[in-house]
């Protein structure tokens, strides 16, 4: 499907709060399955925000690999900065940037790792040269040459030709779980529908529509 097209559509259909689906997972399915059938590039892609020990807000690009009602799952190096952080304050916030369709999907929550069974039946289904770069990059640390690094893949490389690529102990997956979700639909004129979905005080989600 061309973005432009669905944007066009979308910019023009709205947002409304009978629109919305009472269940913010589904609705956010919902917007999900249309982005990966349109021709956006990296569609699962993420910006994850933590904030470190002197409250300094960090922000990356992760991969959205798995979501269900439990919550939305990314992989990294449990050493890398994200780690550190989320180690100190598991707070954290998503935001699905889908500026072709013209939505925005933003989520908080807070960040728990995942079981090592789970990580390792992801890691399984990883490509092998990912699953030889997850051993050979420290993430975050200084690394003083491309050089250095493409030595590192290659003895790891070599150091597996023979069988399978374990799972580093370092490495693995977080879930997010949410506290709650912005459902935001471009409009004519920077009038934009935005909609915060949170959990009322009988437990039930609910949705509030923002100012733009």
């Amino acid at each position: 499907m061309n973005a432009n097209e669905v944007r066009h559509k979308l910019l023009n259909e709205g947002l409304s709060k009978e629109g919305l689906n009472p269940d913010p997972f589904v609705q956010f399915e919902n917007w999900y399955q249309l982005t990966l059938k349109t021709d956006i590039p990296e569609p699962t892609a993420m910006s994850l925000a933590t904030v470190d020990v002197e409250g300094q807000p960090w922000q990356r690009m992760v991969l959205l690999k798995t979501f269900d009602k439990n919550g939305f799952v990314f992989f990294t190096n449990y050493s890398s900065r994200k780690a550190f952080h989320i180690a100190t304050n598991p707070k954290v916030s998503l935001l699905f940037p889908w500026h072709a369709l013209g939505r925005q999907i933003k989520i908080t929550g807070v960040a728990e790792k995942i079981s090592t069974a789970d990580s390792l039946k992801y890691f399984l289904s990883r490509p092998r040269g990912s699953q030889i770069g997850a051993w050979a990059s420290h993430q975050s640390q200084v690394v003083s040459t491309r050089a250095m690094l493409d030595t590192m893949y290659q003895q790891i490389k070599d150091k597996y030709a023979n069988g399978e690529v374990p799972l580093p102990s370092f490495w693995g997956g977080y879930r997010v779980v949410p506290g709650s979700f912005e459902f935001w639909q471009a409009r004519e004129s920077r009038l934009h529908d935005q909609f915060l979905c949170e959990k009322n005080e009988q437990g039930i989600w609910d949705y509030q529509r923002l100012a733009p």
